[in-house]
């Protein structure tokens, strides 16, 4: 596939980051003509996999949390999420439903979540040197749809 447009951005790892993350990752998208539906799934998956990035990869810590959207020419949306944390021992174990390593109010549902709204899921991880998480979205084409002009 290719790529019509891409941006990269770079935010610390702080709670207030990641509503502009998801803004700004939504606002990105919107040159596919998404439908509301799918701008909401867009950002109910970045806000997320920022949210992990903050509590879990720099627990007590601020660190980047760096953030590539691309869209492509299948009407498609790529997006990376990635940090340079303490990384995940096991990413089959991360990602089922329940499981969190923070305890208290975490209902370990992030991954599961990414996943039912995104139409592709990868985690990459190594430890203590970071998470590396890419989504796809693919928006339903409509004749309005002007991305790739």
């Amino acid at each position: 596939m290719k790529v019509i447009n891409e941006f990269k951005i770079t935010i610390p790892s702080r709670s207030a980051n990641e509503a502009f993350a998801r803004a700004a990752v939504s606002s990105f998208a919107i040159q596919l003509d998404p439908t509301i539906d799918e701008l909401s799934d867009i950002k109910t998956a970045v806000s997320e996999a920022v949210t992990n990035c903050i509590v879990h990869a720099y627990r007590e810590s601020i660190g980047n949390i760096y953030i590539t959207a691309q869209i492509r020419d299948d009407y498609s949306l790529l997006i990376r999420i990635r940090d340079k944390g303490c990384g995940i021992d096991n990413i089959k174990q991360a990602m089922e439903p329940l499981f969190t390593t923070a305890g208290g109010e975490r209902a370990g549902l992030g991954f599961a979540v990414m996943q039912s709204f995104m139409d592709s899921l990868k985690v990459s991880s190594k430890l203590g040197k970071g998470t590396s998480i890419t989504m796809i979205k693919k928006i339903s084409m409509r004749i309005s749809n002007n991305a790739t002009k």
